[in-house]
C-alpha cells in the first residue's frame, strides 16, 4: 500500500495537468471544460490506484482500469454536436480520453509519461491550432449567389464549383418572391463550400456572373471556423 503523501501527490498531479488541458478548453468556450477535465483526470488516478493497490492480490487488476479507457467513450460523446454538415466537440472528446490516460498514468506512478503526453497535448491544443487556422486559412467560406429562380440554375453553379475542385457542404436557399402566382422570382442561394488550398476564390465572381438569371455574387463572407 502507498504512503498518503504520495497518494495525494499522484492525485495533485492528475488534476493540475487535468486542469491546465481544462483551462484551454474552457478558454475556448467548449462543452466540456476546466472542472470536467479534472473530474475525469483525477477520477481515472484513483480508479488506477484502486486496481493496483486496493484490489486483492487474485483479482484481475487491469480490468478495471480498462474500463475507463472505454467508459470514457459515453462522456466524450456528449461533448460532440452536429448542426447539418458540421460536427462540433471532436477535439474536446479527445482531451477528455487524454485526460483519461493521463490519469492512468499517474495513477500507476508513471509520471514522466503523463507529464509529457499533457505537454504534448497542451501543444497540439494551443500552437498547432494556431498553425492549422494559418494554413487552413479560408479553406472553408460561405459563397451567397442571388439570382432569378429557374430550373438548373444550382446544377449549372455547382458544374462551376466542381471544375475548380471546391466541395460543397451544405447548402440554404431563401425566396424573396412576394407574389406566389411568380414563380421565377429571386432567390438566395447561400453556399457552404471548402476550396482547395490556394486558390484563389474572386476567380469564382466572374464565372458565376456569367451564370444566365445571376444578380450578385457575394465572396467575402470569410471562413468558416468548425471546431
Amino acid at each position: 500500500m502507498l504512503a498518503y503523501p504520495e497518494i495525494l501527490a499522484r492525485l495533485l498531479i492528475s488534476a493540475v495537468l487535468g486542469g491546465v488541458i481544462g483551462i484551454e478548453r474552457e478558454a475556448n468556450n467548449r462543452p466540456a471544460g476546466f472542472r470536467t477535465h479534472i473530474l475525469v483526470s483525477v477520477g481515472s488516478t484513483l480508479i488506477m490506484l484502486v486496481s493496483m493497490y486496493a484490489i486483492p492480490q487474485p483479482a484481475d487488476r487491469a480490468r478495471i482500469a480498462a474500463q475507463v479507457v472505454s467508459g470514457i467513450g459515453f462522456l466524450g460523446a456528449g461533448t460532440i454536436l452536429r448542426t447539418g454538415s458540421t460536427i462540433r466537440g471532436l477535439t474536446t472528446a479527445a482531451s477528455l480520453w487524454v485526460c483519461a490516460g493521463i490519469g492512468l498514468a499517474i495513477g500507476s506512478g508513471y509520471y514522466f509519461g503523463g507529464v509529457v503526453t499533457a505537454m504534448i497535448v497542451l501543444i497540439s491544443l494551443v500552437v498547432l491550432s494556431k498553425v492549422e487556422k494559418n494554413v487552413f486559412r479560408g479553406a472553408n467560406r460561405i459563397v451567397i449567389v442571388k439570382a432569378l429562380d429557374r430550373s438548373g440554375l444550382i446544377g449549372e453553379i455547382g458544374v462551376i464549383f466542381g471544375h475548380h475542385s471546391i466541395s460543397i457542404r451544405n447548402i440554404t436557399i431563401e425566396d424573396f418572391t412576394n407574389d406566389d402566382d411568380d414563380p421565377s422570382g429571386v432567390i438566395e442561394i447561400k453556399f457552404y463550400i471548402k476550396k482547395p488550398i490556394g486558390f484563389d476564390i474572386s476567380i469564382l465572381d466572374e464565372e458565376l456572373h456569367l451564370i444566365r438569371g445571376v444578380e450578385s455574387v457575394d465572396l467575402d463572407n470569410g471562413k468558416i471556423v468548425n471546431n
